[in-house]
């Protein structure tokens, strides 16, 4: 789904007659859209995520288009704002009856569900997310940006917020690599108790937690995952737990690009991962040096889906007036931040050694 415009024109320049023949450019959700109710429309957030959008008019941005020389006919057409879809085509009505009358609501962004499902609405919340992958974000009723860090992003939630944050390609999915590579135990309350007994930055590692490439802050997508200083002393469980301090750095350098938008906003922790593993979430109060609360949900997107969408019916005021139950609050402890920021440091010249 993630900015068409390369895409695009990569697909025109090697597969030219293909290109010409296409009918419409469509992601999937728009596709489903089509089926069910035979026309093919888009929300302004995953228009947005194309990269096609123009963040300010919230329409497909003429000047892209012109460069790529598509017109916007080819294009779903986005939809206006508080419009949600009935009457499903008759192939569907019969298929599906108890639908008949339900309303449905256009699909949006994964990003902006689990900020808007883990509460983090304003700038007073930033959110951070570990699944598979991860993410930290803020969402913001403020007009889209003028202009924005290199180490940043800046998408749609609808067409009053926007969201900006940066992403990193590996979290969980790289700590169920090792577990699995290193035949680590799987059971997630032992391995808590292990990795949380080790000391901060003990193992003498330096990792480049980049098995998926990079994202955010530097956007190496040809990068690769590099551990330096093994020895023969050198544990699975030392691997494994640089290995997520390593992608809590990550997490650290986008925050710093992060804080001019959301000066000394809250941090909400959010996904499954910090639910198997709660020192994780420690670790990431010792690496930031402030307070993080861990929320007891775990399905934010789904929640935050279903917040936006009552909210365009007008069965909820607003977002903001939507309270989430507290969540488990975590300090920070100096000592560590500080043996942490010199870990960032010594991260950082691998990389620069590395990949600049």
């Amino acid at each position: 789904m993630s900015f068409w415009p390369a895409k695009l024109f990569w697909l025109k320049e090697s597969s030219p007659e293909s290109f010409s023949k296409a009918r419409q450019w469509l992601s999937f959700a728009d596709y489903l859209y089509l089926r069910l109710f035979g026309d093919a429309a888009t929300s302004v957030s995953m228009a947005s995520a194309t990269g096609l959008l123009n963040q300010t008019t919230c329409e497909w941005d003429d000047e892209t288009l012109a460069a790529l020389a598509i017109d916007k006919i080819f294009l779903p057409a986005i939809v206006a704002p508080r419009r949600t879809a009935g009457g499903m085509s008759d192939e569907y009505m019969l298929r599906w009856p108890l639908l008949a009358r339900a309303t449905w609501f256009q699909s949006i962004g994964d990003g902006a569900a689990n900020n808007i499902g883990a509460g983090c609405v304003s700038r007073e919340r930033v959110g951070v997310m570990i699944g598979t992958s991860g993410a930290i974000r803020m969402l913001s009723s403020r007009a889209a940006p003028a202009t924005l860090p290199p180490e940043l992003f800046c998408y749609r939630a609808d067409r009053e917020r926007v969201v900006i944050g940066g992403a990193v390609s590996d979290g969980g999915g790289l700590l169920r690599w090792f577990q699995d590579s290193l035949a680590l135990n799987p059971d997630p309350v032992e391995l808590n108790l292990l990795l949380e007994a080790r000391e901060p930055d003990s193992h003498g590692l330096t990792i480049l937690p980049f098995w998926s490439g990079e994202r955010a802050p530097g956007w190496a997508g040809n990068a690769t995952g590099t551990i330096h200083g093994l020895t023969a002393a050198t544990t699975p469980l030392d691997i494994a737990r640089a290995a997520m301090e390593s992608i809590c750095y990550r997490f650290a350098l986008i925050a710093d690009s992060l804080e001019s938008f959301a000066p000394d906003a809250s941090i909400t922790l959010a996904g499954k991962v910090f639910q198997r593993l709660p020192y994780l979430a420690q670790t990431m109060a010792d690496v930031f040096g402030r307070p993080v609360e861990l929320i007891p949900l775990s399905e934010t997107t789904i929640r935050g889906a279903a917040l936006l969408a009552l909210e365009t019916i007008g069965t909820i005021d607003s977002l903001e007036t939507i309270k989430s139950d507290p969540g488990r609050p975590f300090m920070p402890d100096r000592q560590r931040h500080e043996v942490y920021r010199q870990a960032i440091e010594r991260q950082q010249e691998l990389y620069r050694r590395l990949l600049t």
